[in-house]
């Protein structure tokens, strides 16, 4: 083998891709493995109508940035192929986490048949920041244990059998919905038709984390008034359920009568909470 083959294969095994989470949007909600990858990275792909530009400033001085907005799949290849062959470390940031809605798998196949290693890092979903905007639990003692993450059926991506809306609000659990803000008065109808009482409460988020973040509460009742009078028709989530008013009852966690391998159980209290859970 030449020098010139023994420095091409060393330089294609530092190639890698990265998928990062760059969460709901402010910079500082990145987790520290995400800030540290993109500002490590040779190449940047980002999707400037979806990522915040805080985010992309975290890149080394030199970084080739890219905006994947008007970016194929088939474009995406040719720069994961360059970057096999050059070495490239690429980071490739996706808008909240990239476990939802971020098409991200397709990406990994490719990887895979291009024999490019790739890892991802986590976000912080903009369900999340919502709830912690907010100021809310999801899942309250005694009244929701479940949250559902959905999205409206009948727009670009077909909804498979048994996912409606309709058919998901029958659980009575929290629900979080993306990408539907577009259609409110569709989902406020399927919502009503699986059974959440109009009263339901809801929580509107727009932009969660970045500058211009809008929070509205209303109901099942009056969500798509409220979506249409604020004109919010793209990057809004909802968030849907009794425990986002509920106080609920008190968690077993912190009860001096619940033990755990870290700590007793006070007997009296242990008593108390039996008969109670009867």
């Amino acid at each position: 083998m030449t020098a010139a083959n023994r420095s091409a294969d060393k330089s294609r095994a530092r190639a890698k891709v990265w998928f990062v989470g760059a969460g709901p949007g402010a910079a500082d909600l990145l987790t520290v493995r995400a800030a540290r990858v993109i500002g490590e990275a040779g190449v940047v792909i980002w999707a400037a109508s979806l990522v915040h530009p805080d985010v992309i400033a975290l890149a080394r001085p030199g970084a080739e940035v890219v905006d994947s907005a008007g970016l194929s799949l088939e474009q995406q290849h040719a720069l994961y192929r360059r970057a096999l062959a050059e070495g490239l470390v690429v980071a490739r940031i996706h808008s909240g986490d990239p476990a939802l809605w971020g098409a991200v798998q397709e990406q990994r196949e490719l990887c895979d048949r291009l024999g490019l290693p790739h890892e991802t890092v986590p976000g912080v979903s903009a369900y999340a920041a919502a709830a912690a905007a907010s100021g809310r639990e999801l899942t309250v003692p005694g009244v929701a244990q479940s949250v559902i993450l959905t999205r409206l059926g009948g727009g670009k991506t077909p909804m498979p059998s048994g996912e409606e809306i309709a058919g998901l609000a029958r659980h009575g659990a929290t629900m979080a919905v993306f990408l539907s803000a577009a259609r409110s008065g569709q989902l406020q109808a399927e919502l009503l038709a699986g059974g959440y009482p109009p009263d339901t409460p809801v929580l509107v988020a727009y932009r969660v984390s970045w500058p211009d973040e809008l929070i509205a509460e209303c109901t099942a009742g009056t969500l798509a008034d409220t979506v249409r009078a604020r004109k919010l028709w793209k990057h809004t989530l909802f968030l849907i359920g009794p425990a986002l008013s509920a106080a609920g009852e008190r968690s077993h966690l912190y009860h001096p009568g619940h033990f755990h391998g870290f700590r007793r159980a006070d007997p009296a209290a242990r008593r108390a909470l039996r008969e109670a859970d009867r």
